[in-house]
């Protein structure tokens, strides 16, 4: 077995993260990149990822030539186009922007649940900005309400760009806000969940307990 050409700056706790390495398990490809752990937040960068990349977030992808990419949706297009299989984003037509978008809505819910999590446990108590908090968890019951009433049987159909995406989010919420009790409103969502969260890529990729 040949040593990984690629590095992955990641912390198992991202979301984002979580998005590039079940890619990478869904298209056998772990064996090519190595894992390089960081651990940054807003208010204290992690130095090797700056000198990596000056936006200083992760996930980040150095390549064999020392080329860096960053942005996880960045990282999974490219990573889509280096395995032989059926490629789990559309390269074209319609399909493509309709699962860009889906992936786009779960990225949202991932953002919104992050910069909560930031908010609630980086910041004092008495800092909380209550309504910021409230739009932020009341965007992420709006995209879940939208999945569960339009996507369903888009999620079902393939693990692709929007089901990994979806699935990452999810994931997400149990793991950071349980308390949200996302499940209560979306049962089809839910259902859906129960079933794909038992793959192997979602299984090897689960954050820390």
């Amino acid at each position: 077995m040949s040593a990984p050409s690629m590095t992955l700056f990641h912390n198992p706790a991202s979301p984002f993260v979580r998005k590039v390495r079940v890619l990478l398990a869904e298209t056998g490809q772990q064996n090519r990149v190595a894992l390089q752990l960081c651990m940054p937040t807003p208010v204290n960068p992690d130095v090797q990822l700056v000198n990596e990349n000056p936006v200083g977030k992760i996930p980040a992808l150095r390549l064999a030539d020392g080329t860096v990419l960053h942005d996880s949706r960045v990282i999974l297009d490219y990573l889509d186009h280096q395995h032989v299989g059926n490629p789990l984003i559309p390269r074209d037509g319609s399909a493509r922007w309709r699962r860009l978008t889906l992936a786009s809505m779960a990225d949202a819910i991932m953002d919104a649940a992050v910069l909560v999590r930031y908010e609630s446990a980086l910041r004092p108590p008495e800092k909380h900005w209550a309504p910021w908090l409230d739009e932020q968890r009341n965007k992420i019951r709006r995209t879940l309400a939208e999945l569960e009433a339009d996507a369903i049987a888009e999620l079902a159909s393939h693990f692709d760009i929007a089901a990994i995406s979806v699935a990452c989010a999810l994931g997400y919420l149990d793991f950071r806000h349980p308390d949200l009790h996302w499940r209560d409103a979306n049962p089809q969502l839910a259902a859906w969940y129960a079933e794909v969260s038992q793959r192997p890529s979602m299984l090897e990729t689960q954050p820390p307990v």
